[in-house]
């Protein structure tokens, strides 16, 4: 857990804004109306309360710079030696010292201030008083002004700082610069460090985190160290030497065995030996890297002398803090940051010596006895003398064989573009995985529109099965008219007249089946009117010749399409006294009807009317008209208001209030003070 989170530091304004902010607000929260006629009792407390307001404000700012500034006697000794590298502890002290001063002297001000003011004998002496001190703070702050600037560069600084813990497990990695330590962070951590191939890339200190054995670790990428005196390097240096210093963690040296680095191993191992001091007490473990360009086994004979006696001197460390080598091979590891090899293999080695080293200091601490008394192993006794060794079923270790046999064999994706030319020129193939019934189908293309058609709104996984019922209806169709007997009114038709009506009925669905096929396609238009129809396909003459030749009498139906047409062009309905018997009835029906809106209503069957508002439509979700009427009658009463509203709406751009009066009313005046 973080315990130093300098980002919460509230920014540090300059002298000239901080007399600004804290004169403003005097003159916001405190009365401005007075008076000559008023008592001297209450001119006094009219400028004692402003006084004594300023230097209230200067106070809680000031206290909160002093207070929330780190103070480095009680924060962490690393903290405490980074920030004297970064910002000269001594400045530091004497910043946050004139600050405190600066703040003990405005009270002191106010304090006389306020002495003097209460023997005021006049408004204008009052004033004067009361000018004068606050003058007499704001010359303090604007002394202090160059120390306000200096602290505020260190708030920016320390809140770009990393948040690292100095208690959590750790790994440090250092050496000289350009040896891949930046490399090998960015692989065992989300850390994205900037890498180039020069030295000192790395000018600050950066944290990265990684996990090992369900445990978080975190890994500090330090800046690159050279071989020199102590007071010659600078403070780029100074950080990792600080961090060496300070931080308990399992230390990776990093030597290029390569000599890319522009140093050669004698010059790191120089720099080895200058800082090896600062390794006691730390698991450390030296990493050859770049191996890759210069194996460690190729190297010269004088410069393995040097890693083994880098070697000898990190056992000398183990063997000095109290633990034991297990295995002579943790202490020199090699790896490759490009190839990544090795890479893990580091990462596993000095997590697992820094857990041991953790585990023996807490066994040997005095608090281990307080824990110990609450455990308890339990020891089965042996009923007889025979071993018996843990047993692994063969079955469980040969499905854990064939299942790393699996994972072997199989290839990633990554794998595939490596073989197939790499990134830009292997495109991974998004069908390969989908499950159907053929493989081959894997790779068909489907186009997403067909002849002015979503494809999408006609697939159904359903569709055999609902093609099969609607076959199956068809069938049942077909064979219910094959028996049907043609009759019309139960009567029994003519042989002529079962020839007239099959013929009709044949036409009528060819017709439909031509409508279909018109309707299926993309030529699809609405009805040409009757003036555009230049093939006179649809006549009333043509109409007649068709009835004629099957021998039905066709001028009923010519009289009735050109009654209706009239109608529709607003013409005034002429009744003929030639029409047949079934106009004479409709005539009698007429005359017979009492009600005269009955009687129009018959007359003018052709004429489409309007619905009620009330009547019920199937599909509208309402029970009856009583329902129907209801919900209508609360959609009015709702939208109403809105209707009433008429442009003040959210979406208009109007404002409602040009003068609202919060903003307009002034200052308050003496009397009531309910309105703020």
């Amino acid at each position: 857990m973080v315990q130093y989170n300098f980002k919460k530091i509230t920014v540090v304004p300059n002298g000239k804004d901080f007399v600004d902010i804290i004169l403003s607000r005097t003159q916001r929260q405190t009365p401005t109306v007075v008076h000559k006629g008023y008592a001297i009792s209450r001119l006094r407390q009219f400028y004692m309360r402003k006084v004594k307001y300023t230097q209230q404000n200067f106070h809680e700012k000031l206290s909160t710079i002093v207070d929330e500034f780190p103070r480095l006697d009680d924060i962490h000794p690393f903290y405490g030696d980074l920030l004297h590298v970064l910002y000269n502890k001594d400045h530091y002290k004497l910043a946050l010292g004139q600050i405190n001063t600066a703040r003990n002297l405005i009270s002191k001000i106010a304090k006389d201030y306020v002495k003097l003011l209460k023997y005021g004998d006049s408004l204008y002496r009052c004033k004067s008083l009361k000018v004068a001190a606050l003058g007499r703070m704001c010359t303090v702050m604007k002394r202090i002004g160059p120390s306000l600037a200096y602290l505020e560069q260190i708030r920016q600084h320390m809140a770009r700082l990393p948040s690292i813990d100095p208690n959590t497990r750790t790994i440090l990695i250092c050496g000289y610069p350009n040896v891949g330590k930046s490399s090998f962070i960015n692989k065992i951590t989300r850390a994205d460090v900037d890498v180039q191939p020069y030295a000192f890339t790395t000018k600050s200190l950066f944290v990265g985190h990684t996990d090992y054995k369900y445990l978080r670790y975190q890994v500090i990428d330090t800046p690159g160290i050279l071989d020199r005196p102590f007071e010659d390097r600078n403070i780029i240096e100074m950080c990792s030497i600080t961090a060496l210093a300070h931080l308990r963690a399992a230390v990776l040296f990093f030597l290029d065995v390569s000599g890319s680095c522009g140093y050669s191993i004698s010059q790191q191992a120089a720099l080895f030996h200058s800082i090896k001091s600062l390794f006691m007490n730390k698991p450390l473990t030296i990493v050859c890297n770049k191996t890759d360009l210069q194996p460690l086994e190729g190297i010269s004979e004088e410069d393995m002398k040097l890693v083994m006696e880098m070697k000898s001197e990190a056992m000398k460390t183990l063997v000095a803090q109290g633990g034991e080598a297990t295995n002579d091979d943790d202490v020199l590891l090699t790896m490759s940051t490009l190839t990544e090899e090795g890479v893990i293999a580091v990462k596993n080695a000095a997590c697992e010596r820094l857990l041991n080293q953790r585990v023996e200091m807490k066994m040997k601490s005095k608090k281990i006895n307080d824990c110990l008394n609450r455990f308890h192993v339990a020891m089965p006794k042996p009923r007889d003398q025979k071993e018996r060794p843990p047993c692994i079923p063969q079955a469980v270790l040969e499905a854990k064989a064939k299942e790393a046999a699996e994972k072997e064999k199989r290839k990633t994706e990554k794998d595939l573009e490596d073989e197939n030319g790499g990134a830009g020129v292997y495109s991974a193939s998004l069908k390969k995985n989908y499950i159907l019934a053929n493989d081959e189908w894997k790779e068909d293309v489907l186009p997403e529109i067909l002849d002015g058609h979503n494809v999408y709104d006609f697939i159904d996984p359903d569709i055999l099965q609902r093609l099969e019922e609607l076959e199956q209806e068809e069938g049942i169709r077909q064979a219910e008219e094959g028996d049907e007997d043609f009759e019309m009114d139960g009567e029994e038709l003519t042989p002529e007249e079962k020839e007239a009506l099959a013929e009709i009925r044949k036409k009528k669905s060819l017709l439909i089946q031509e409508h279909r096929m018109k309707k299926s396609t993309a030529e699809s238009r609405p009805t040409v009117p009757r003036k555009f129809d230049k093939d006179r396909k649809f006549t009333t003459e043509r109409m007649g010749r068709q009835l004629s030749a099957m021998g039905v009498d066709p001028s009923k139906a010519i009289n009735r399409l050109r009654e209706r047409s009239l109608s529709r062009r607003g013409r005034k309905r002429e009744r003929s006294t030639d029409r047949g018997h079934d106009d004479g009835d409709a005539m009698d029906m007429d005359v017979d009807q009492p009600n005269k809106k009955l009687r129009l209503r018959s007359t003018s069957r052709s004429r489409s009317r309007s619905r009620p508002p009330n009547e019920v439509v199937p599909g509208e979700g309402f029970k009856d008209s009583v329902q129907k009427s209801k919900a209508l009658k609360l959609f009015k009463k709702s939208a109403k208001k809105r209707n009433k509203d008429a442009r003040r709406g959210e979406a208009d751009r109007v404002i409602p209030t040009l003068k609202p009066k919060h903003l307009f009313s002034g200052k308050r005046s003496i009397g009531k003070t309910q309105r703020r």
